[in-house]
């Protein structure tokens, strides 16, 4: 063998190594993409799911909306029927006369007073009221005012004996 012939097959040698070389850092780098694309594939798969119980949330809490809504709906409604029989038994009642069991009269200061709470109760109800600003703290101090649920509580879940005694306000729980 020449020289030139063992010079040639060193380079050749020399050119193969490199190339095993790369390929071998090839391998590396394609290996690292395959683990990345199935993560990113993962990662689509855990957004799908998690866009699927977003949507199934949506609709859950678009039914419990509709269903308040036909609840409120159906206790405006009573309260109405409520406010109306109230009204009929008001203008069929005298006024000042004493009931059959010895009660104390009713007042026609009283009549007005419930009459014009029913109203403002059934007002609110209809209207949705703004948010309002805190108001300046006072020196005088109140008592707090009942919530709302409270003045629905009493309106639908009274017994019909259980009457305001004169003295106290309407909507307050004892």
């Amino acid at each position: 063998m020449s020289a030139i012939a063992i010079g040639l097959n060193l380079m050749l040698a020399g050119l193969l190594a490199a190339a095993l070389m790369m390929g071998y850092r090839l391998n590396a780098r394609l290996k690292a993409l395959r683990e990345s694309h199935e993560g990113f594939a993962r990662a689509v798969a855990e957004l799908d799911a998690a866009a699927a119980r977003a949507e199934q949330g949506l609709a859950d809490l678009r039914a419990a909306t509709d269903e308040a809504h036909d609840a409120l709906a159906d206790r405006i409604e009573k309260a109405r029927a409520l406010t109306a029989k109230l009204d009929r038994q008001l203008q069929g009642a005298p006024v000042s006369s004493a009931r059959r069991d010895g009660a104390e009269p009713v007042a026609e200061a009283d009549v007005e007073r419930v009459t014009q709470r029913l109203g403002s109760l059934l007002s609110a109800a209809r209207d949705s009221r703004p948010e309002r600003a805190p108001a300046a703290p006072s020196r005088r101090q109140t008592a707090p005012a009942p919530s709302r649920a409270a003045i629905d509580d009493d309106l639908f879940d009274q017994p019909a004996e259980r009457r305001p005694t004169p003295g106290t306000r309407l909507g307050v729980r004892r």
